[in-house]
């Protein structure tokens, strides 16, 4: 690796991590391509529910408006036109509850299941809303916690406008967050949402307070991912399921596919903070290892290097501990073994898509496709 820049060694396995990751999604769901027409177009899971984002997006703003102008600039910060991401979890909700529709074939009374059907959507709606805000929160605490300089692109709120005021931005979204929730008055829903704002602390808890054995700890890093990223997909996917009056079955098989998805997609972010760069992440490259944050990378290279385990119990405090870090990393098969993992879960969460009760529904069809499709998107991602 002597003379070879690590800007050039990471472009480098970019490119083989994208021709892994087609590979390996095509062995995964060859048996689900199978199954698909092949006339049928390939679906964009975002433009499927655009309509509903937008609304979801003008609502949110409208929601995290604050009487004290310093604390509306700051909880608007990333609901702004431009800054408000790809709305991957409004996305995926909106999705789940088109996927679980059930049409009710007896005659109804006119205007009662027009009335009825616009009322579970609006609550299925509020549940997208919900998470989002949940979520930006938790990136507001997260960026102070981690002395974070940018987010989606811009500056980072701790960085523009001051530690305190981010926090007290994202407290301010999850009380807005706890309004609308009490508001679907279903108790159920509620414990479900309360349970994500527990596992996000109990997360970020974890990731702060690691001994020396946890932080060589792959099950310790799955759980503290799980509580992290996926705790929050699963429960809302969940309450999609319960809010629709979907049995106890189909409500954890929408829980097992934003699971599993949410683990997927923390897998292949881990990935990518190794391959990608400042400006497709949005954020600076290595920014794990820079916070002394271990990823399954690393751990699986350390299965391969046990010498890596010293780096790692010594923090990765200067530049040579980094670089050693690195080499160990990109002689082992760490990136590999993480995309392979990725791949595991996101076929779990295709499996729960497939086990879903059958319709011939067209729309729940379709929105079935675009939810098994979004798997592959979350792995084949470069940002």
């Amino acid at each position: 690796m002597v003379g070879v820049s690590r800007d050039s060694i990471a472009q480098l396995v970019l490119g083989q991590f994208l021709v892994d990751i087609l590979l390996l999604h095509a062995q995964r769901y060859q048996v689900h391509q199978e199954k698909t027409s092949a006339d049928e177009e390939p679906l964009d899971p975002f433009s499927l529910v655009s309509d509903e984002l937008s609304v979801i997006a003008n609502r949110l703003r409208s929601m995290v408006v604050a009487e004290v102008p310093k604390l509306a600039q700051a909880a608007e910060y990333f609901f702004k036109i431009g800054v408000e991401g790809k709305r991957f979890r409004p996305t995926v909700l909106l999705l789940m509850a088109k996927a679980l529709y059930m049409p009710i074939p007896q005659p109804t009374v006119d205007g009662v299941f027009s009335s009825l059907k616009k009322e579970l959507d609006l609550r299925q709606q509020r549940i997208a809303e919900i998470t989002e805000m949940i979520h930006v929160a938790s990136l507001l605490h997260d960026d102070v916690l981690d002395d974070a300089e940018t987010r989606r692109g811009i500056g980072s709120l701790n960085m523009v406008m001051g530690n305190k005021l981010s926090v007290l931005a994202g407290d301010f979204l999850l009380s807005r967050a706890c309004v609308a929730l009490a508001k679907l008055k279903n108790t159920e829903v509620v414990s479900l949402l309360a349970t994500v704002v527990e596992h996000l602390v109990n997360g970020e808890t974890m990731q702060m307070t690691t001994s020396f054995e946890q932080r060589r700890s792959m099950e310790y890093y799955l759980q503290k991912t799980f509580y992290k990223t996926a705790s929050l997909i699963a429960n809302s996917c969940k309450a999609i399921a319960l809010l629709a009056g979907q049995t106890a079955e189909v409500a954890l098989l929408a829980y097992n596919y934003g699971r599993n998805l949410g683990m997927a997609y923390q897998l292949i972010d881990d990935v990518l903070d190794f391959t990608g760069t400042s400006s497709s992440l949005g954020k600076g490259s290595l920014s794990d290892i820079k916070q002394n944050i271990v990823t399954a990378p690393i751990l699986f290279a350390m299965e391969e290097y046990p010498q890596l385990r010293e780096v790692v119990d010594r923090g990765f405090g200067n530049r040579s501990d980094v670089d050693l870090a690195l080499d160990y990393l990109f002689k082992s098969k760490g990136l590999e073994r993480t995309r392979e993992l990725a791949a595991e879960h996101a076929d779990e969460a295709v499996k729960a898509i497939e086990a879903l009760p059958h319709s011939d529904d067209e729309d729940v069809i379709k929105s079935r496709r675009a939810l098994v499709d979004l798997t592959r998107e979350v792995m084949t991602r470069t940002k």
